[in-house]
């Protein structure tokens, strides 16, 4: 179920320099263009399986899309540059197919240029109906034969059900050429479009290639680029069912291991069955090339269109002709319920076509066409003053006679000035001059972030405390209602109207997300009513308008709704006919209880996999008694129900599975040696629920640790060992936790050592980024198809391949931990980190088989996400788990221009399945202001949402061209916003760099950014750990993400009660930031440095004795241990000060930072200094030569 996997293509030109442009040699030199494309991987054929639920068939509809689509404004979001029209002919078996890659024109003088994606492709089909893919050979499964849920009743039904599979659809991108340039640009990819057909259980693939054809217009005009395909379908029952007896030859090993040589016979199961095919052992596609033309350098920097392949950044690809068939599977989409039908709706066919929609439908086919709900007449489109449309009525409403309900009119927003309007509590989207709170800056005060500052000139910048979210210029109304900033964030709080006043600005325009943060309050709604947009789907939030008592505007399409009789009723006032003050109304973020609508087949049960790598550097590293030993500590808080199921694999040279079956006196070890073709010895045995074989889990536990102690196997067969992974977790989803040490070296994807020391401080070209295979990019997909994910904990002293084993947790929506070095002995600060960090991440909150949706205002659209997991449509990621640690990006733009509205809304809707069996879903929405000058852009430019946006891009940036290239871009970033800033402001000096107080800190920002591990050039760095800085950059939520861009300093030995704030009856001193420069610094002081993911604290070596003694433990300076990784607790004031901020500090994140005290003269020193960002090293500029180096591109 995943995107056929591309090649990848470097464009050409793209963060080119100006050529006089003056940076040093190494740091933000000139890159040639580079035109040639080099090709990656091949087309991934993703494997499914028969599934396990029934479900009522569904129509069969082949929608037809256009050419047209390719022409609208969309993903090629140039700067007033029109796409020429692309077409070709079809090739193979072919319908409709649009080309996934218009060409992306500019002319040589244009200065910026949309993001390019990582791989350009040609690609061959392998999508069944209704966007399913067909069972490709690539693995080989048995077929379960009865129901996973035996206390679940299933309905009869016909061959052609939904519910037999439970497979997300598939992104095609086709191939095409474009043309790009400039410091992040990028390509669009294609979408599915998943057509309304089902395949009986087991089939296989029929290939074709792809190209673009002209079709009639597809009804949902997302102007993205897409294709569409007709696949063939062959039936072929391949794969080892299970209703056919595997016959094998097993061995009860309580708890020992054979050693090399031991015969198959003895401990080792061997297997006579039907032949099955591999995954090794099949023969990849091989797609069809494009080479890109050569490109004409550019300069500066474009925010719109970037497209990336990578699951962690990720298309948001062209929507079908209703964007409802992609949500095959467990979506907030799937559902219809009285909430979202209008009384006067004609009946609605049981068929995704008319269950959901999701965008903005100009035309309906006929069987999914639903009766014009109730509107007004157009009327003018201007703002209206407040209160407009919005009479009062009598108590009661005894004057509120409804107006016959006339065809919709879902393009105009205002309302008929005859209608009786319906008061509520809080102004709509309508309710537009007051909302505004007097924006425009001709005839208001001048706001705060307008307020110019002088960079070169004024050097303390940085606030005494941490940076807050700006809060949008709306009403007070309006704000109090609106999204925490925590969960829902906008790069820019003023939208612009048009997207030419976007380009002028040049600044991206994105979101971040941290959608299933854990929050201390969340309104769950427990209705059976959930109201939704008849048209959009949007759910009703407190943005919308309500114009009567019994019809509701929708405040993204502008749809006119009814308003169910059960929402009249106020469950928390008792009241009835005041729909204005349900909690969906009042709260925008709300959780839902989702009833048998939302959902497919019977909710998962939590399932747990732990995949542990035994081989002998695993044991001597000594973390198999630290994970073992968190398992029995948290066995009863893993997050679950009475249906919880877990079980463990081990690997070295072979597999190692363990029977846990209930009954058994103690584990059954067996032993799979051929992992070219590995199997389950006993399917129905490995994976056991939780309670009834407690016990023999936890013998299993304890004993696991000292199994492998005399091991001399080196060797490791991950590869494999994911393979029997996936096949033990395909019939129901569930977590993979996988522990790996060391490169895998046998067997599937085995790799080789890439990296080159003597590189590691280049200055030049830093290689092997990407992965070395896409093994595990497909098998991702494929556990990403099955509801599960893989998560990746990599405990290594050398070098192990990140960029590879990574793509593993990527794509399937897992999450990675890195532990450096790790030894539980040698290393004792990252043994306790993991410790901590498994706590975490065994009891916190887990949702499975999620889908997430975000919608937003007619007129702007999405285009690229960021993050870990699979884009399904162009506005739905594919989640398998959804952890509250997770965070994503998504880059935006505009469409059609915001003339007509003044007010514009964002809403994601998180669709889950939580531990406990329940369908939830979560929904937030986030209301902006739309303004039409340049100067209340930057007055609402939030700078720290920018730059992890640009973070995210410039990762995927070092990727697809080159590390220089995105360092490149980072710096036209900077320099070409304050550029566009001060040509603006006519009374500016142009001789100084003057920015817009809410940008001032923009530059510091990206200098950090440059010097952190993932971007630097010229200092030390492990390539694994480059790659892993990468890769939380583009899953950390913002507030994590920037302290890891931006470390905290914090002055220690002079705390006080002074400034302090209280969390659970304790006092948390406050202490004002410092500036990240050695200058700071004093011999007499010690200061606290906040990496995020490292405490460090520096003691200077006149520090104060009592401070030392009360804080430290020892009696003097002299005395301090080179290596101190804890503070103790001693009975002193300084020291209940310091460890009280410390776990204050703690506490606020998810993973364990870990702690060292550094003195003067300590070794670790070089990594404290490498943080203070403002200094100037052997390799980076320092804060003000990094100034004086934009204003010199500035004053060009």
């Amino acid at each position: 179920s995943g995107p056929a996997q591309s090649q990848m293509q470097f464009p050409s030109g793209c963060g080119s320099q100006p050529p006089n442009y003056s940076a040093p040699s190494g740091h933000y030199s000139q890159v040639p263009n580079k035109a040639a494309a080099s090709h990656l991987d091949n087309q991934y054929r993703a494997s499914y399986y028969p599934g396990y639920y029934s479900a009522p068939a569904q129509n069969v509809m082949i929608p037809s899309a256009g050419s047209n689509v390719l022409n609208a404004q969309g993903s090629q979001q140039l700067y007033n540059k029109t796409p020429p029209h692309t077409g070709g002919s079809s090739d193979g078996p072919v319908q409709g197919a649009i080309s996934s890659a218009s060409y992306l024109y500019m002319s040589a003088q244009q200065s910026y240029s949309t993001f390019d994606n990582h791989y350009s492709t040609s690609v061959s089909s392998s999508v069944a109906s209704q966007g399913f893919p067909l069972n490709s050979d690539q693995y080989a499964m048995p077929m379960v034969s009865g129901a996973v849920y035996p206390d679940v009743s299933y309905p009869p039904v016909a061959a052609g059900s939904a519910y037999g599979q439970t497979f997300t659809s598939q992104s095609l991108p086709a191939v095409g050429q474009f043309k790009e340039t400039n410091a992040f640009s990028s390509q669009s990819a294609s979408v599915p479009h998943s057509l309304q057909q089902h395949v009986p259980m087991g089939y296989n693939t029929t290939l074709s290639t792809m190209s673009s054809a002209p079709s009639v217009q597809d009804n949902l005009s997302r102007s993205l680029t897409g294709s569409v395909a007709k696949v063939n379908n062959q039936i072929n029952t391949g794969g080892i069912d299970s209703s056919q007896p595997v016959h094998s030859v097993s061995q009860n090993v309580p708890f020992t291991k054979p050693g090399v040589g031991t015969s198959a016979s003895s401990a080792v199961i061997s297997s006579v069955r039907s032949p099955a095919p591999s995954l090794s052992s099949q023969p990849p596609c091989s797609p069809s090339v494009t080479q890109s033309p050569e490109l004409a350098p550019q300069e500066g920097m474009q925010y719109g269109g970037y497209v990336n392949n990578q699951a962690s950044s990720a298309p948001a690809p062209l929507s079908s002709s209703s964007d409802d068939e992609e949500e095959d599977e467990e979506d907030e989409e799937a559902a219809l319920d009285s909430s979202s039908t209008t009384s006067s709706a004609s009946p609605v066919l049981n068929n995704y076509d008319a269950l959901e929609g999701g965008g903005y439908p100009d035309t309906r086919s006929v069987t999914s066409s639903p009766a014009p709900a109730p509107s007004v007449p157009q009327t003018s489109k201007a703002s209206k003053p407040f209160g407009y449309g919005y009479p009062a009525l009598q108590p009661g409403y005894q004057n509120a006679t409804p107006t016959p309900p006339t065809p919709v009119q879902p393009s105009n927003p205002g309302h008929h000035p005859g209608f009786q309007h319906y008061p509520q509590q809080y102004p709509g989207v309508n309710q537009l001059s007051s909302s505004l709170g007097g924006l425009s800056l001709q005839h208001s005060q001048q706001p705060e972030g307008l307020r110019p500052v002088n960079l070169t000139h004024d050097r303390n910048i940085l606030p005494v405390s941490s940076v807050p979210a700006p809060v949008p210029n709306l009403n007070s109304d309006l704000r109090k209602l609106n999204c925490s900033p925590d969960s829902f964030r906008c790069t820019l709080t003023n939208i612009p109207q048009t997207q030419a006043l976007l380009n002028k600005a040049k600044l991206p325009l994105g979101l971040l997300l941290h959608p299933f943060r854990d929050l201390t309050q969340l309104p769950v709604i427990t209705s059976s009513t959930i109201v939704r947009c008849r048209s959009c789907r949007t759910y009703i939030n407190p943005f919308v308008s309500f114009i009567d008592q019994r019809r509701w505007k929708c405040n993204l399409c502008y749809r006119v709704n009814d308003v169910p009789e059960e929402f009249m009723y106020n469950p928390l006032t008792r009241s009835y006919g005041e729909p204005h003050k349900r909690p969906e109304v009042q709260n925008s973020t709300v959780e839902f209880i989702a009833s048998s609508d939302y959902m497919l087949r019977p909710p998962q049960p939590a399932v747990y996999l732990f995949v542990l790598d035994v081989s002998h550097n695993a044991v001597e590293a000594g973390y198999l008694t630290i994970v073992c030993q968190s398992l029995l500590e948290n066995l009863d808080k893993l997050p679950g129900d009475s249906r919880t199921r877990i079980g463990f694999i081990t690997f070295d040279s072979t597999v190692q599975f363990y029977n846990l079956q209930e009954g058994l006196s103690q584990p059954q070890m067996l032993i799979v040696s051929d992992i070219d073709d590995i199997f389950l010895p006993t399917p129905d045995s490995l994976l056991v629920n939780l309670h009834e074989s407690k016990e023999l889990i936890k013998d299993l536990l304890n004993a696991l640790p000292n199994m492998f102690t005399n091991t001399r196997e080196t060797h490791s067969a991950l590869g494999p060992a994911l393979q029997a992974a996936f096949k033990l977790m395909s019939p129901t989803g569930g977590r993979i936790s996988v522990f790996q040490t060391q490169l895998p070296s046998l067997g599937a994807g085995l790799l080789h050592s890439r990296e080159d020391p003597n590189q590691r401080s280049s200055t030049k070209v830093v290689q092997h980024l990407g992965p070395a295979t896409d093994f595990y990019k497909k098998l991702a997909l494929d556990c990403s198809g099955q509801q599960t994910a893989v998560d990746l904990f990599l405990l290594s002293s050398q070098y192990s391949d990140l960029a590879s084993l990574a793509c593993i947790s990527k794509y399937s929506a897992g999450c990675i931990y890195y532990y450096p070095s790790f030894h539980r002995s040698h290393n004792p600060a990252q043994a306790e980190k993991l410790q901590k960090d498994l706590k975490r991440y065994l009891t916190r909150k887990i949702g499975f088989e999620a889908v997430m949706r975000i919608r937003c205002t007619k007129g702007l659209s999405i285009h690229t996400f960021h993050g870990n997991f699979f884009v399904r449509s162009t506005d739905l990621l594919s989640l398998a788990n959804v952890n509250p640690d997770a965070g994503f990006a998504v880059q935006m733009s505009i469409e059609e221009s915001l003339t007509d509205t003044s007010l514009v809304c964002f809403q994601t809707a998180l669709l889950y399945t939580s531990s406990k069996g329940e369908r939830r879903i979560r929904v937030h929405t986030l209301c902006l202001p739309v303004v039409s000058s340049l100067a209340d852009v930057y007055a609402g430019a939030d700078v720290q949402a920018v730059v992890c946006l640009l973070a995210n891009m410039a990762v995927d940036r070092s990727i697809s061209s080159s590390l220089a290239d995105a360092r490149d871009a980072l710096v036209n970033a900077v320099v070409d916003s304050l550029a566009a800033y001060m040509s603006t402001a006519s009374n500016l000096q142009q001789s100084m760099l003057i920015a817009p107080n809410s940008l001032k800190l923009f530059p510091l920002y990206i200098l950090a950014l440059l010097k952190q591990k993932a971007f630097r050039t010229g200092t030390s760095t492990r390539l694994d750990d480059r790659v892993y800085a990468m890769c939380q950059m583009k899953s950390q939520p913002l507030v994590h993400l920037m302290k890891m861009i931006h470390p905290n300093l914090y002055r220690i030995d002079r705390l006080t009660d002074e400034s302090t704030i209280h969390v659970n009856d304790r006092v948390v001193p406050q202490p004002p930031l410092q500036k990240l420069s050695a200058e700071k610094l004093t011999r007499e002081g010690a200061f606290l440095m906040d990496c995020g993911s490292t405490f460090y604290i520096w003691i200077g070596k006149n520090c104060d004795n009592n401070f030392i003694k009360d804080v430290l433990g020892y009696p003097n300076y002299a005395s301090v241990p080179q290596k101190m990784t804890q503070l103790p607790e001693v009975d002193a004031l300084s020291s209940e000060r310091t460890r009280s901020f410390i776990s204050w500090l703690r506490d606020s994140r998810p993973l364990s930072p870990v702690l060292q005290v550094i003195k003067d003269e300590n070794p670790a020193k070089t990594d404290f200094f490498q943080h203070l960002i403002e200094d100037r090293t052997e390799a980076a500029f320092s804060y003000y030569e990094f100034l004086l180096n934009i204003q010199q591109q500035v004053c060009k």
